[in-house]
């Protein structure tokens, strides 16, 4: 049963992540898309900005790796308790929920700061400084995450 749940942390983990990154990548492009048709040359700028929200699903994949290394799935096998795998199950949890979260309203906030570069290009530096901060709290769930991972098999449980 604790691999069970080990592997169900790691899936929550990358599924969640990812499907916010799909989300904001998509929104975030769709505003992009618009960007471009009107003025093509703007096209690299607003691609930096279309590319943050998808950063939460490379972190989700980080910590799912991880986990699947730490039980052995990857690696060296290991045998994995029930308490150990709702541990690896609860560490996936932040990075899940948070990157699910925070690159919906990543992209939201990228999306104005395509809206900013479509109307003063020069202000560019400005517009990626409000997905930017939202990035922080993903870093956060990921740092939170990791350490989480990679303690668990220190633990006398």
């Amino acid at each position: 049963m604790g691999l069970f749940f080990a592997l169900l942390g790691a899936a929550i983990s990358v599924l969640f992540a990812s499907i916010g990154s799909a989300i904001g990548v998509g929104m975030a492009g769709e505003a992009a898309a618009g960007v471009v048709t009107e003025t093509p040359e703007k096209f690299g700028k607003v691609l930096l900005l279309q590319l943050l929200p998808g950063t939460q699903g490379i972190y989700g994949l980080l910590v799912s790796v991880l986990v699947l290394i730490q039980i052995g799935i990857l690696g060296t096998p290991t045998d994995v308790s029930f308490s150990q795998g709702l541990l690896y199950l609860a560490a996936c949890l932040p990075m899940g929920f948070v990157g699910l979260w925070s690159a919906i309203r990543q992209a939201r906030a990228a999306v104005a700061g395509i809206g900013i570069v479509s109307k003063k290009p020069d202000q560019m530096g400005k517009a990626m400084i409000f997905p930017a901060m939202v990035e922080t709290y993903a870093l956060l769930a990921l740092l939170v995450s990791v350490l989480s991972v990679l303690n668990i098999s220190n633990l006398d449980v």
